[in-house]
C-alpha cells in the first residue's frame, strides 16, 4: 500500500553546532538531530558505557527477591525458574538458571508449552511443580496478571517471586516480592500499582530478560557483600548481558537509556564471550562478529534480530522451548552443536509453515475485508499453527498498516482458539483487547503486540466490535503508512567512509532505526532479478554516473510494477556495508518507491 513519505527538515546552523560539540561528520550531527539527541547527551549516545547500567538496588522490590532467592539457596529449598516461551522469556530464564547454578543452589526451570498451556503462569504447572518439590518459584517476563495462580502458589506453600515488564492489570498478584520496572516499591499484595505512588525506576522500559538480569547482578551483589562481585561472577555477568540482550532485541522494546546500553554491550559479549550455545547458534546461522569503528568486535542487532532471535524463537512457537533454554545454559560443546543443529531444523519448518499462513492469511483478508479501507483485520482458519500465527499478524500489519488478529481453531473443535495480534503505531492493542473482553476467555500483551483466547461461537461478534473499535479510534488519515526519513541525499554521498559514519548509531532496532534516507530521480540498470525464490529483489540503481547496488527484502511483488516504471524513480532506503569474501561494499536496502515528482504525501 502507498505509504506518505515525511522527510525531516534540515536545520543547517544546528548541524553545525552539534557536530562541533560532537565532533561528528555533518551526516552524523544530522541523524542524531533526527533521533532528538541533544549536544549535551551524544557523545554518551554515540559511546554509551557500561557504567551507565542503573544500580539493581534502584529497581524496586529487586534488593528484596535477591535476599529470598539467597537464602532458599543457602536452604538448598527447591527453586524453579518458569519463563515464558519466547526469546525474552527463554533468554531471561538462562540468566536467572545460571546464575543460581553459580550460587550452588538446588534450581530447575520451567517454560510452559505455547499451545497447550499458553502463556504466563497456569495453575496445572503450579501443582505440578509444588508435587515435585518446588519451594520457591521465580517468574521471567510472566506473572504480574497471574493473581489467581498466585493464590494457589501461596495456597500450595511456594514462595512466589515475579519478575515482568508487561502492563500490571487493576490487580497485582500476591507474591513475596514483584519486581517490575513500572511497580514501585512496596507493591506486592492486591493492590495495584499507583503510578508516582512510591520509589519508581529511572527507566521503565526494561524488557523480561532486562529485569532477569538485573535481579541476577543484585544476587551476585548479595552473594559477594559488596558492589564489586567476585571474577568469576562478573564472567558471568558479562555472558549474562549478552544473552540479555537478546530478549531486549527480540522483545522489540525501545533501544534507548539503559536498553542501548545493555544492547551495546551485549553485542560485545556474544562476539567476544559467548556461552558454548550461543557460540553454536551463530555458527548455524552464519552470524559472525565484525570489527566496529571504534576498533572492537561486536555481533550486530539486526543479526540478532533476523538470524538468532528467530531461531529460539522457533523451538517455542513450535513447542519445544525447554531445548532452546538448554541451548543457552549447556556448558558442553558437543550438546550445543546438537541442540543448535536441531533448533535450525525447527527454524526451517517454522519459515515453511509461517509462508503457507501468510498466503491463506492474506487471501482471506482481500475476502472478507478491503484493506485499503477497513480500520482493522480479524482472521481465523482451522489449519494454521498456532505458534506462527503472531509473525504473520505482525507482516500483514505492517503491509497493509492496520491492526491484524489472526486466530487459530483447535482441529477438534474441543480446546478455544488461539490469537495473536499486532498493531500500528496510535492503537493500544492492550487496551482495545480490554473493552472487548466480554468476548474474550483471557488476553495480555502490550500497546503493539497481544495474545488472546476465544471461543469460536463469539468470532463475529469480537471481530464486528473489535472492528468498530479501531475505526472509531484510527482517524482515516492514519491508515496510511509513513515513512519517517532523515535526509535526502544523491547516491554519490553514500561511500564506504559516510556509511561506517552512520554505523556509529547503532545498535540499531525499535526507538533507533538505521537511518533511513532518500534519492529522488534514480533509474534502474536492468529490470529487478528475483531472489530466495522470488520472495525478494536485487537490482542496480543509477544516478548520474553512480551506480549501488539495492535489495528489497521481502517485496518480490514489486518486481512488475518496477520494471515496468517508465520514468526515474524516488527511492528510499537504508545504506548498509555488505561484508562478501573478505571485501566491504555500500548496498542499499530498499525500503519503499515512487514516481519521480510525486506531488502527494510529502513533507520536508
Amino acid at each position: 500500500m502507498a505509504k506518505r513519505w515525511r522527510i525531516h527538515s534540515y536545520d543547517s546552523v544546528r548541524i553545525e553546532t552539534l557536530r562541533r560539540a560532537a565532533g561528528v561528520p555533518a551526516v552524523v550531527a544530522q541523524l542524531l538531530i533526527c533521533r532528538g539527541v541533544s549536544e549535551s547527551a551524544a557523545k554518551s549516545f554515540l559511546d554509551p558505557k557500561l557504567s551507565a547500567l542503573y544500580d539493581p538496588d534502584l529497581l524496586p522490590n529487586c534488593p528484596a527477591a535477591a535476599e529470598r532467592i539467597c537464602q532458599a539457596a543457602a536452604d538448598r529449598r527447591r527453586i524453579t525458574v518458569y519463563g515464558d516461551y519466547d526469546v525474552d522469556g527463554i533468554s531471561g530464564t538462562a540468566v536467572l538458571y545460571l546464575c543460581l547454578k553459580l550460587l550452588g543452589a538446588d534450581v530447575g526451570y520451567y517454560i510452559p508449552h505455547r499451545s497447550d498451556e499458553g502463556y504466563g503462569l497456569n495453575s496445572e504447572a503450579v501443582r505440578s511443580l509444588a508435587a515435585a518439590g518446588t519451594k520457591l518459584l521465580v517468574t521471567v517476563d510472566c506473572g504480574i496478571s497471574s493473581v489467581a495462580e498466585a493464590a494457589l502458589a501461596r495456597e500450595l506453600g511456594v514462595e512466589l517471586i515475579v519478575t515482568d515488564h508487561h502492563e500490571p492489570g487493576p490487580r497485582l498478584p500476591e507474591a513475596a516480592a514483584i519486581v517490575h520496572p513500572r511497580v514501585t516499591a512496596g507493591d506486592c499484595s492486591s493492590t495495584a500499582a499507583q503510578p508516582g505512588g512510591g520509589r519508581q525506576y529511572p527507566f521503565g522500559s526494561l524488557s523480561g530478560s532486562g529485569v532477569a538480569l538485573k535481579l541476577a547482578w543484585a544476587i551476585c551483589k548479595k552473594t559477594a557483600g559488596a558492589k564489586r562481585v567476585s571474577p568469576r561472577m562478573k564472567d558471568y555477568l558479562v555472558q549474562a548481558v549478552g544473552l540479555a540482550s537478546l530478549g531486549t532485541i527480540a522483545d522489540v522494546v525501545p533501544l534507548v537509556d539503559e536498553n542501548r546500553v545493555l544492547v551495546r554491550h551485549g553485542a560485545e559479549s556474544l562476539a567476544n564471550s559467548p556461552t558454548p550455545g550461543m557460540a553454536a547458534l551463530m555458527k548455524v546461522a552464519k552470524v559472525a562478529p565484525r570489527k566496529c569503528s571504534d576498533g572492537k568486535m561486536r555481533i550486530d542487532a539486526e543479526d540478532v534480530a533476523f538470524q538468532l532471535a528467530p531461531r529460539i524463537n522457533a523451538a517455542g512457537r513450535l513447542g519445544q522451548p525447554q531445548l532452546a533454554v538448554e541451548l543457552l545454559v549447556t556448558d558442553r560443546p558437543d550438546r550445543a552443536d546438537e541442540l543448535a543443529g536441531y533448533i535450525d531444523g525447527l527454524n526451517a519448518s517454522r519459515r515453511t509453515i509461517e509462508r503457507s499462513i501468510q498466503l491463506a492469511a492474506n487471501k482471506q483478508a482481500k475476502e472478507l475485508f478491503d484493506p485499503a479501507e477497513d480500520a482493522a483485520l480479524v482472521l481465523a482458519d482451522r489449519g494454521w499453527h498456532p505458534g506462527v500465527i503472531g509473525i504473520v499478524a505482525g507482516r500483514l500489519a505492517e503491509k497493509y498498516h492496520r491492526p491484524v488478529v489472526l486466530i487459530s481453531w483447535d482441529k477438534a473443535g474441543v480446546q478455544p482458539g488461539i490469537g495473536s495480534a499486532r498493531s500500528i503505531p496510535g492503537f493500544n492493542l492492550h487496551a482495545a483487547l480490554a473493552e472487548c473482553g466480554e468476548y474474550l476467555l483471557a488476553h495480555g500483551g502490550h500497546a503493539a503486540a497481544a495474545g488472546l483466547r476465544i471461543e469460536e461461537s463469539q468470532l463475529v461478534p469480537f471481530r464486528a466490535a473489535f472492528c468498530e473499535l479501531a475505526d472509531a479510534r484510527i482517524p482515516f488519515e492514519q491508515r496510511v503508512a509513513e515513512l519517517f526519513i532523515d535526509v535526502e541525499a544523491p547516491l554519490s554521498a553514500f561511500t564506504l567512509e559516510t556509511v561506517r559514519n552512520l554505523e556509529r548509531l547503532a545498535p540499531f532496532g525499535h526507538g533507533n532505526s538505521r537511518p533511513l534516507l532518500c534519492a529522488s530521480g534514480v533509474t534502474l540498470a536492468e529490470p529487478p532479478k528475483p531472489l530466495g525464490g522470488g520472495h525478494h529483489l536485487a537490482m542496480t540503481l543509477l544516478q548520474h554516473d553512480v551506480s549501488l547496488r539495492a535489495v528489497a527484502f521481502g517485496c518480490g511483488d514489486w518486481a512488475a510494477d518496477l520494471a515496468a516504471a517508465a520514468e526515474p524513480l524516488d527511492v528510499a532506503f537504508r545504506p548498509v556495508i555488505n561484508h562478501f569474501r573478505g571485501r566491504q561494499s555500500v548496498e542499499l536496502h530498499l525500503v519503499d518507491w515512487r514516481p519521480s515528482k510525486a506531488e502527494t504525501g510529502v513533507e520536508k
